[in-house]
């Protein structure tokens, strides 16, 4: 049976320098990168692209009425919209290319891009 006794000081460096690669590689591989524009999408087309860069409130019409997109601070998020769950409202900000809101019964998503796709598991 192997007790704390038997690790040596430079099994205690390897850890640490392991633990240390694994956090950086995880904080730097698993994000989308930053995103520069927003993808909206009504009803499975794409209504608009629009740049991140300028701050702007978007209409976009949907089977049970007007979603609200909110651009600001190259953030995305939708405002408002006519579901009745909020879903969609509720998810907030979003930062990070890669990341999307989905208003399924108004049928309206916006979806950062930036230079760089990040993985998605469900287009693998």
């Amino acid at each position: 049976m192997l007790s704390i006794a038997h690790i040596k000081p430079g099994d205690w460096l390897t850890l640490l320098l392991g633990a240390l690669l694994t956090a950086f590689l995880g904080v730097t591989l698993w994000q989308g990168g930053a995103a520069d524009k927003a993808i909206i999408r009504s009803g499975g087309k794409i209504f608009s692209v629009v740049p991140l860069s300028r701050n702007q409130l978007i209409s976009v019409p949907g089977p049970l009425g007007i979603s609200q997109i909110a651009i600001h601070n190259l953030q995305a998020r939708i405002a408002s919209d006519p579901s009745p769950r909020q879903y969609c409202v509720r998810q907030g900000w979003l930062k990070q290319a890669g990341e999307v809101a989905v208003c399924l019964p108004n049928q309206v998503s916006v979806e950062l891009s930036g230079k760089q796709k990040n993985y998605d598991s469900l287009n693998y």
